[in-house]
């Protein structure tokens, strides 16, 4: 599977399908592409209707045709817009013929609906992505129940967890790989992805990824 870091928590997943998560691309002074460049999509998950989250999704599922995934409210909005949508609500689970979408907790806020996170089951991988989110309790939970592969985790405090709460994140998670997200994008949101990794030292492999560059997970 190809993971491709797309800026602030902008991530695209390509393996049996293509997967969006928070395609916030327009008015990110970090990405690399432009929602006019992305012309195949399979789904693309929301965790949350702020700007900076639900971002492109909905442009991105009416040039693709791809369905939007989300919280029920949010899905609502974008079927009353003519988007194909899956709406869903936290501990639940949407089965595709080729992966899982399990619908998880976080802690933020948001307009309508609330705040989620999502682990993604798909070829053999497991990816879990909180969106924004404080540190909170049952990320023990979530941990135990999935195996996690790979695990995207906010690091740029304020909005989220900051860098000491992002490293119990990970303790909590067990993930076997990290990768930072949702920092320097704005002067408000400056963290140092190198002290994360330090503090995290050998209990996960921290990847620091810059915007626009994939790798496989393997």
């Amino acid at each position: 599977m190809k993971v491709t870091f797309l800026g602030h928590s902008a991530v695209k997943l390509d393996g049996s399908s293509i997967i969006y998560i928070d395609p916030f691309l327009s008015g990110n002074p970090l990405a690399t592409i432009s929602v006019d460049q992305i012309d195949k999509a399979d789904y693309v998950f929301v965790t949350h209707d702020h700007d900076d989250h639900k971002g492109d999704a909905f442009a991105i599922c009416e040039n693709t045709n791809a369905t939007l995934v989300s919280i029920h409210e949010t899905a609502v909005e974008a079927e009353n817009m003519g988007i194909k949508a899956e709406g869903m609500n936290i501990g639940g689970t949407i089965r595709f013929n080729n992966l899982n979408i399990n619908m998880v907790n976080a802690q933020h806020s948001s307009a309508t609906g609330h705040q989620c996170g999502v682990v993604i089951e798909m070829d053999n991988f497991v990816i879990y992505h909180p969106g924004d989110t404080g540190l909170f309790g049952d990320m023990r939970l979530i941990g135990e129940f999935f195996a996690i592969d790979l695990a995207f985790i906010p690091i740029g405090d304020r909005y989220t967890m900051g860098i000491p709460s992002a490293v119990k994140a990970v303790e909590f998670l067990k993930p076997k790989r990290v990768i930072p997200m949702h920092y320097n994008t704005f002067p408000i949101i400056e963290a140092d992805p190198e002290e994360f990794k330090n503090a995290v030292g050998n209990f996960s492999d921290v990847l620091i990824i810059k915007p626009g560059d994939t790798f496989n997970l393997s």
